[in-house]
């Protein structure tokens, strides 16, 4: 099966998470991946030793990658990454703002020599601006973009439980390089591309920011929903967290008849609308949460079910390790076979497989011998 990136050539000057994430996803459709590295390695190799000895962020983020170590300090590495780059078709890097034009490659000028490259640029804050040179993690931008203020409950603003900063412009970079991809084939001409994690929290707090904009400022609550009741997480009599949504007045009857067994507090006055309820919301999670107590989660979540009412049960790592609706793929590291969820796009009648995870500078000699000696790829 021909994937829809074979014969693409992707060049990355990358580390940690969002980059990786980027070209992670073109691998996975086909385009060959050549990852430079310095001498100790991209540092995610060493967050962890969680999944056999390697890093779980590593092996999540780079199968089907061809490792290369570079030190740009280096006259013959400098030249190494100038003859990949003039047969790249994408270019990736993740330096900090105005690094990699000090190591010689400014981007302005690598689009006039090669028009038809795409590159793609990836920081914390973009490549201008007051907080461009500052250090930008993915917890801090989680802070900076008033992320960790509509997150948790109402005694303290949380970090996101990983580093959807991170993710989230991964991701929107691998987007802008498919439509450059696109416009290429249009055009012949390729793209220079900047994204930055702030930025992309910024577009997912559009709801929040337009609500505080519009006078109604976000209140944290944890899981729970500010305007509508019952909306949380109830406790079974075995302990386990169900979290339900009732979205309307009649669900909320549904709810009292077949699952909480009291009909008439389906229609009691103080109870029978969704503004009554949210006025008399510790009253109103009472009853749920002292009829939940009574039973069992499994024959809850049937009856739940039964009754056709939105519910989920509030899982751990544990319990999706175990889910029924989750995917693996499985791909081959330096130290034994690694299976993860499987990304989120299905394509009917199409089953992929993955490249393995490399080895540091698994692939430094052979790439070398192809691009300093000019032979086609």
């Amino acid at each position: 099966m021909t994937l829809p990136l074979s014969g693409l050539l992707v060049v990355s000057l990358e580390q940690a998470v969002a980059a990786p994430q980027a070209t992670c996803r073109l691998a996975d459709a086909g385009a060959r991946v050549i990852k430079l590295e310095r001498p100790e390695g991209d540092f995610a190799r060493q967050y962890d030793g969680y999944v056999h000895g390697e890093s779980a962020n590593f092996v999540w983020l780079n199968r089907g990658k061809e490792s290369v170590v570079v030190d740009l300090a280096k006259a013959d590495d400098k030249a190494l990454l100038a003859a990949l780059l003039a047969k790249a078709d994408v270019f990736v890097q993740n330096l900090k703002p105005g690094a990699i034009a000090r190591l010689g490659f400014p981007i302005a000028e690598l689009r006039k020599k090669y028009p038809g490259l795409i590159c793609c640029s990836i920081s914390g804050y973009g490549e201008s601006g007051p907080y461009a040179a500052r250090k930008a993690y993915d917890l801090l931008v989680q802070a900076e973009s008033g992320l960790a203020s509509v997150t948790g409950g109402p005694d303290a603003p949380a970090r996101v439980g990983f580093s959807v900063a991170d993710i989230g412009a991964g991701m929107n970079a691998y987007q802008a390089i498919l439509e450059a991809l696109i416009a290429r084939g249009r055009t012949g001409e390729g793209a220079e591309i900047s994204v930055s994690l702030f930025d992309a929290m910024a577009e997912w707090m559009t709801v929040p920011l337009l609500s505080h904009e519009g006078g109604h400022p976000f209140r944290r609550i944890g899981l729970a929903h500010a305007a509508i009741a019952p909306y949380g997480v109830f406790k079974s009599k075995d302990g386990a967290d169900i979290l339900i949504s009732i979205q309307n007045d009649r669900e909320w009857r549904v709810l009292a008849e077949k699952v909480l067994g009291d009909a008439a507090l389906g229609t009691d006055p103080k109870f029978a609308t969704n503004p009554q309820r949210v006025t008399h919301r510790v009253e109103t999670d009472a009853a749920v949460g002292a009829a939940f107590a009574q039973i069992d989660v499994e024959p809850l979540m049937k009856k739940l079910e039964a009754a056709d009412i939105a519910f989920a049960r509030v899982s751990d790592c544990e319990l999706l390790s175990q889910h029924p609706h989750l995917r693996r793929v499985t791909f081959e590291s330096p130290s034994g076979p690694v299976r993860i969820p499987a990304t989120a796009a299905v394509f009917a009648g199409e089953e992929r497989h993955y490249g393995a995870v490399p080895d540091l500078g698994e692939h430094t000699a052979k790439v070398r011998a192809e691009f300093l000696k000019g032979s086609e790829r």
